[in-house]
């Protein structure tokens, strides 16, 4: 059993970037949960406007300065639910149940602080042991998550649109870009709403390529539908594979019902590979209130691996 001294700090900036990534690849060579990362990726990632890189991250190591642990504490700004969401990762050979009680109790107090009530974490299918140890700790299973993935090289449909709808690709207007995404998924599961400064983030992202940004246009005009897709170069390095994701999907409410979430879906796969990708995947809330996993089905998406949410109250 290891029993070495434990510190903890907070993040020091670009100088811990290196660090961290090595760390997390570790893990991931560990674990084989799609979690790896890189310095590009990490950078963008505690770049988002709407995330404190100063209070919001954590890191462990032991007496010789190796990290041993890393905890990532997401505070969304309008949260309807008081909520936070707690990422951690813990070195396989101090999986002792000592690191993570320390990691969760510093993400209590960080939500406490903000006024926050409900702390989520989340484990992969196959940590059947970080699933014990979560729900050791008063975490109950409250969602489930599905990450599906789709062959190009099997025939894609064409896509139909309803009559009066155009399809657009290119850096549609950030605001109303954000609003579409908004009015898409405010009644979706523990909904966070975006706003154009978050949208204008994602469109310096290194890997972000105008052309597999796609919405529909309405009859009278107004932003219909949209799906953003993304190559994520850096994973693909990874995970040997040429894999293209479809990263958001959503209709309007008073444009659903119509074909128009197919026929995005299928547009994004078919520019996916003509852009060299060989597999498709994406997220889906395995209880969608708008049945989105059953579209996917419907066009061959299988799932590879879902996700267990969890959420602890911290006022019970």
């Amino acid at each position: 059993m290891i029993t070495t001294t434990l510190l903890s700090r907070s993040y020091a900036g670009e100088a811990d970037l290196e660090k961290i990534v090595t760390f997390l690849n570790l893990v991931e060579a560990h674990d084989l949960v799609e979690e790896g990362s890189s310095v590009t990726e990490l950078r963008e990632e505690f770049n988002e406007p709407s995330f404190d890189s100063a209070n919001g991250l954590r890191l462990y190591e032991n007496e010789y300065g190796e990290l041993v642990g890393f905890a990532q504490l997401y505070l969304a700004e309008d949260a309807a639910e008081n909520d936070g969401f707690l990422w951690f990762k813990v070195h396989p050979a101090y999986r002792t149940d000592r690191i993570e009680p320390l990691m969760f109790a510093w993400g209590e107090e960080q939500m406490h602080k903000r006024g926050r009530v409900k702390l989520r974490v989340m484990a992969h299918d196959k940590e059947t042991a970080r699933q014990a140890l979560i729900e050791r700790h008063g975490f109950i299973p409250v969602r489930y998550f599905l990450r599906m993935r789709r062959a190009l090289s099997e025939p894609i449909p064409d896509p139909v649109f309803p009559q009066g709808y155009q399809l657009r690709a290119g850096d549609h207007d950030p605001q109303a870009w954000a609003d579409l995404y908004n009015d898409s998924f405010a009644d979706h599961y523990n909904f966070h709403p975006r706003h154009a400064e978050f949208v204008r983030h994602w469109q310096n992202d290194p890997d972000y390529c105008s052309d597999l940004n796609l919405v529909t246009t309405a009859p009278d005009g107004t932003l219909a539908a949209f799906a953003w897709c993304h190559i994520h170069s850096e994973r693909n390095k990874r995970s040997g594979r040429l894999d293209g994701t479809v990263g958001v999907l959503g209709t309007r409410p008073g444009h659903r019902r119509i074909g128009l979430g197919r026929a995005m879906l299928l547009s994004g796969m078919h520019l996916l590979r003509r852009a060299g990708m060989s597999n498709a995947d994406l997220g889906v809330d395995a209880s969608s209130p708008t049945g989105a996993n059953t579209l996917y089905e419907s066009v061959g998406f299988k799932t590879a691996y879902s996700r267990v949410l969890y959420s602890r109250d911290l006022n019970a």
